[in-house]
This record gives C-alpha cells, sequence and structure tokens, in this order.
C-alpha cells in the first residue's frame, strides 16, 4: 500500500505529457487518403492550421508532423541516435536501393558513410570541375540544332542526361553513353511506382500485376547497368581511384573481408540514382524560375559576364560568383528535391513541447519549412537576394536544410552545389530559355520532387 501510494503521489507531482493536435481523418485509414491525394498541400496547410507539432495516423500509425527549426535540429543533430530509419517508408524504398547509405542505418550505416566519404573530398570535387563543364558544353553543342527549330526542348530530360553522365564519370569511370536512356526510363517507373506504393501498400511489389511487372524490369534494367560497371572494375582489379574502385578495396577491419557484390550493387545504385536525380530536378526548376522572372535571369547574367566575360567557368571561378550560388539556393528552397524526411523514434522525446512516444514515426518537409512564412519574408516569391549574408543573419539553421542535416546531411551536397552552379553558368552564359506558352508546370512529389510535365522551352541566344 505504502509503495502504490508514494507511484500514485509521483504521478500526481510528474507535469502532464502535452499530446499535439491535429485532424482525425478517416476512422480506419486516418489522413493517408489525404495525404496520397495531395501531398505538398498537406504539409503546408497542416502545420498552419494546427500548429508547429501535429499528431495525425497515417497506415494505421502515429505520425507526429514536425514545422519547427529547432525541433528539426533536435532529430537530425542534436537527438539523433534516439532516431533511426527502421520505417515502412526505407523498406519500400530497399525494394530499388537495397542496403545503400540512403536505406540503411547504425553502425553499418556508419562503416559504409566512412568508406565513401573519400570520393567526396573537397578536393577531388575541385578536380571534376572540367568533366562539369566539358559536359556541359557537349549538350550545348547539341542544342544549336534545337536552338534553330521551332521544336520545344524539354530541359527536364536534358539535365536528367547531363546529370547521370557526370556522376557516372566522375564517380564511377564511366560513360555510360549507350545506358543513360535505358536508366532515365527505368527510374522514371521506379519512381513513380515506389511512390504509388507508400500511400497504396497491396499488393506486394513482388505480385505480377502489370505495374509490379514494369517495376521489376526497371529494376532489372538498373541492375544490369550497374553490373557492367563493377564488372569493369573486377576485370581491372579494382584499378583506379573512383567510389567503386575504393569500395572493392575497402576491408572490414574485423573480419578483413571486402564487400561482395550484392553490397557494392546498392552502394552504386544508391549513388547513380541519388547523385544525378536531385540535382537534375533542382536545375529543372531553377531554369523554370528564371524563365518567370527575367529580372533575376538579367542580373544573372550581369555577373557571369563581369566575371567570366563568355569564358568557361571553373571551380575557382564560384567564390566570385555569389548571386550564381544565391540563384540555386533560392531554387532548393521553392523547390527542395528531398521535400519530405521520416525518422523514428527510438526512445519517448519531447519536440516543440510535445511529448513524442518511443516508436512513432517523426516526419518533417523542407517544402513545407522552406515556405514558412514565420522565417521567410514572402515565402512565395523568388527572390535570391534572401540569400545574402545581411538577410540571412538570425534566421535558423534549421528553416533550410535541403540536403538533410546532421550525421546523415547528404553525403553528395558538395558535389551537387558545385555542378549545381557549373552547369548553370555555363548554359546561362549561352542561351536564355523560355517557357513554352500553355506548357503545365506541376510539382510531382516523388521520392524527390520532379516536374511531372517535365519543362518544355524555347532557346534563344543569351543576349537577346
Amino acid at each position: 500500500m505504502a509503495k502504490a501510494a508514494i507511484e500514485a503521489a509521483g504521478a500526481a507531482t510528474r507535469p502532464a505529457r502535452k499530446t499535439p493536435p491535429g485532424p482525425r481523418g478517416n476512422p480506419i485509414l486516418g489522413m493517408t487518403l489525404d495525404l496520397a491525394r495531395d501531398p505538398l498541400r498537406f504539409v503546408l496547410t497542416v502545420p498552419r492550421r494546427y500548429g508547429d507539432v501535429v499528431r495525425y495516423r497515417f497506415l494505421f500509425h502515429d505520425t507526429y508532423f514536425v514545422n519547427q527549426p529547432d525541433a528539426v535540429k533536435r532529430v537530425l543533430q542534436e537527438n539523433h541516435r534516439n532516431y533511426d530509419r527502421q520505417l515502412f517508408d526505407f523498406q519500400v524504398l530497399s525494394n530499388v536501393l537495397g542496403k545503400g547509405l540512403l536505406t540503411s542505418d547504425g553502425e553499418f550505416w556508419l562503416r559504409q558513410r566512412r568508406l565513401m566519404q573519400p570520393a567526396f573530398h573537397r578536393r577531388r570535387i575541385a578536380a571534376f570541375g572540367t568533366l562539369m563543364t566539358g559536359e556541359t558544353e557537349a549538350m550545348l553543342a547539341r542544342w544549336q540544332a534545337a536552338a534553330r527549330s521551332p521544336r520545344p526542348l524539354d530541359v527536364a530530360a536534358e539535365m536528367h542526361r547531363l546529370t547521370l553522365r557526370i556522376v557516372a564519370q566522375a564517380l564511377f569511370g564511366t560513360e555510360l553513353r549507350a545506358e543513360v536512356a535505358a536508366i532515365s526510363r527505368a527510374l522514371v517507373i521506379a519512381n513513380r511506382r515506389v511512390t504509388q506504393f507508400f500511400f497504396r501498400p497491396f499488393p506486394p511489389l513482388s505480385f505480377p500485376t502489370p505495374e509490379n511487372r514494369k517495376f521489376q524490369a526497371a529494376v532489372r534494367d538498373m541492375d544490369a547497368v550497374v553490373d557492367k560497371i563493377i564488372a569493369a572494375h573486377r576485370a581491372r582489379n579494382a584499378a583506379g581511384d573512383d567510389l567503386v574502385a575504393l569500395l572493392m578495396q575497402a576491408r572490414d577491419p574485423d573480419t578483413g573481408e571486402g564487400m561482395d557484390d550484392r553490397q557494392l550493387r546498392d552502394e552504386v545504385l544508391t549513388v547513380l540514382l541519388a547523385g544525378h536525380e536531385t540535382t537534375a530536378n533542382a536545375l529543372t526548376w531553377t531554369f523554370y524560375l528564371l524563365s518567370q522572372h527575367p529580372t533575376v535571369f538579367r542580373r544573372l547574367q550581369a555577373e557571369l559576364a563581369a566575371t567570366l566575360g563568355g569564358r568557361t567557368p571553373g571551380v575557382a571561378d564560384l567564390p566570385h560568383l555569389p548571386y550564381t550560388r544565391m540563384v540555386i539556393e533560392e531554387s532548393l528552397r521553392l523547390y527542395p528535391p528531398a521535400w519530405v524526411i521520416t525518422r523514428r523514434a527510438i526512445h519517448d522525446d519531447e519536440l516543440g513541447g510535445y511529448h513524442i512516444p518511443a516508436g512513432a514515426t517523426v516526419m518533417f518537409s523542407p517544402y513545407a519549412m522552406h515556405h514558412n512564412a514565420r522565417y521567410w519574408d514572402n515565402p512565395e516569391g523568388f527572390d535570391p537576394e534572401r540569400f545574402t549574408p545581411e538577410r540571412s543573419t538570425g534566421r535558423p539553421a534549421f528553416a533550410y536544410f535541403p540536403f538533410g542535416g546532421g550525421p546523415h546531411l547528404c553525403i553528395g551536397n558538395g558535389f551537387a552545389m558545385t555542378e549545381a552552379q557549373l552547369i548553370l553558368a555555363t548554359v546561362a552564359q549561352r542561351y536564355r530559355l523560355d517557357l513554352v506558352p500553355g506548357h503545365p508546370v506541376v510539382p510531382e512529389p516523388l521520392v524527390t520532387l520532379s516536374t511531372r510535365y517535365g519543362l518544355l522551352v524555347t532557346l534563344h541566344p543569351a543576349e537577346d
């Protein structure tokens, strides 16, 4: 009796655990259908209606949507050990990427990350600058015919081809000339099917429906390209210092064993897809925004003319092209390729003053945070100068996180920013891209934030 009385007294003095507000949704599926119907609208409107931390049910599980920089910082950085990736989202992605860097976790992830880090060292990225601009110049040479033709050009497709060729050569030492079209088609099929499955996880992806057969064929096509890359490296005994060679040469410190072909496949495919898809989307949105804001484009041209004088840019020029970088940063704010991030709470925690129980899914969205009027003036406007040092002072660090944050910060963020700036500077000196009148530009929130109908433009000499 005395023990029970002590426990009751203690419970009475403990502060009550606050549960965040949120929509009730469907009695069975919660907010699953609402989120599936229009994901971007959902992540924008729910925090505006219910607050910085919102609780709702998604696919039979409690989900806590967080839209506060300090809370995101706690999950991704300060208390990151309490949050893992043991979620349905990553299980679905593993159907494509296997146990690569994007879907793995814990000590295994840390070991793989350390093995791959040297391939993304700043000095190595700088050495890729000539490759990045060289491939861009080759693309522009092909564009000459398109510039003389009335037929529009799909810039989204062009950016995917360009960035795929760059990442293949820079990180894997292969050109992938013949395989670019096949892997691009396969990626689109896999991306859409995986996204559909997030919201309608039935029947299983292994079940032979017509959609699933297309998906499985797409994965086989991607595997064939990766197998070819690995076989070529095996044939030359992993000679060289590209990413595949580094992974093949790596040895487990405890067992002395190297990576088998399955793990190599998972890491190579993860980098091949993530390493080009996100940058391609970022550049596509950048060219769209510039087509809608001629004043910004003229300011960009002026900086390029003053600094480069018509010559091809190099990595050494980037510190002298601050406006070019701000254009990319503002595009990433409005249309972050990684538009949503999820984690699972291992133990109880508190975010934004609310209790987060162990096992709960925590979800946050760079897209929602980047459009939050509390941290951004005129959040829907395209204003690169909001990234000047003066205007950035005092802004919370995790009000802007297009590459994630903490230990899981995107390993390729330096590569991606260098590549995006060099491609933009090279193209914008040569051409102005005008959106085809009437062409619909609709964000498609798949695994990454894409353009649903591509981006059809006409090309015009930049000086016109």
